[in-house]
């Protein structure tokens, strides 16, 4: 067992300006437990004593760095000389938000379940309304059919939603705070983890899924109309509520709805909102890794 003996030695001034000594004061540390330390702060040089406090006060960010989890850090405790060192949980910088991101794993899991799910809804709908029509059952309206087949004219209905819904994006994203918080939260969630080539995955089957089960369903079963349409495209929106995603967020979802419902009118061909839907979602995915990447760069930089 070691035996460490620091003395502290102080002294105090009188009226006469005279400096009488005081007693030595000793404080002993037994192994690496204190036993009597007194004055310590007095002996150390006072810029080690301030660094040794501004090490206590980073533990907790490090802490929040791997963990994710909050720490905060009452304010009397914090050190004149440590000022430097603060715990900003407000900052709105995306390098340190917090959010929930979701592992690679489980993002790809999930899409590919609920996309599988969604998609088996969609085919069982159009089977049911198939076989009702044919038995005379009541239905609402059976008589229009949703096809597969692919036209020249089809392509350049799929070409012109790609531009109108990404560049609409583009510029609600410079326009509206509240969605461009919205689709932030909600790409930041899904996409933060992803490698690239998992993009065309998460953009491709959602796209597919649920295009066969509001277009590709939902508008055959209803009627081929714009009630129809328009009460899809509410249905759409309000299940993209969540996932950090306000409502905001919901009406634009309802707007892009109305446009996949139109092009499913005039084509008669559930492949163009399909294909509109894929190519969208992956222009998305990608213009916003890009703009990740070059956020992340300029602070880094900084």
């Amino acid at each position: 067992m070691n035996l460490l003996t620091i003395n502290c030695r102080c002294k105090s001034t009188n009226a006469a300006s005279t400096f009488n000594p005081l007693t030595w004061r000793n404080s002993t540390f037994i192994g690496r437990k204190v036993t009597g330390l007194i004055d310590v702060q007095r002996v150390l040089p006072t810029g080690l004593w301030s660094k040794s406090k501004v090490y206590a006060k980073r533990k907790p960010a490090r802490k929040l760095e791997r963990t994710g989890e909050e720490v905060s850090i009452p304010s009397s405790s914090v050190d004149d000389n440590a000022q430097d060192v603060k715990m900003n949980s407000s900052d709105s910088s995306p390098k340190n938000r917090l959010i929930n991101i979701s592992s690679r794993s489980s993002v790809l899991q999930a899409c590919i379940i609920t996309s599988g799910l969604i998609a088996a809804l969609g085919v069982i709908i159009r089977q049911v309304s198939h076989v009702a029509s044919i038995e005379g059952l009541p239905v609402i309206d059976c008589t229009s059919e949703v096809s597969f087949s692919f036209e020249m004219r089809q392509l350049q209905l799929i070409t012109g939603l790609v531009v109108l819904i990404s560049s609409s994006r583009f510029l609600l994203l410079k326009l509206w705070p509240d969605f461009a918080e919205s689709s932030e939260a909600a790409n930041r969630q899904v996409l933060t983890s992803l490698q690239p080539i998992d993009y065309a995955l998460v953009a491709f089957l959602p796209g597919i899924s649920e295009e066969l089960l509001f277009r590709g369903a939902l508008i055959p079963l209803l009627g081929f109309n714009w009630a129809s349409v328009m009460l899809t495209a509410a249905i759409f929106g309000i299940l993209h509520l969540g996932g950090g995603r306000k409502y905001s967020f919901a009406i634009w979802a309802s707007f892009v709805g109305l446009a996949y419902g139109y092009a499913t009118i005039e084509s008669s061909s559930v492949v163009v909102p399909m294909a509109s839907h894929a190519l969208n979602n992956l222009v998305g995915g990608i213009l916003w890794r890009y703009q990740s990447m070059n956020l992340e760069n300029g602070e880094d930089q900084k």
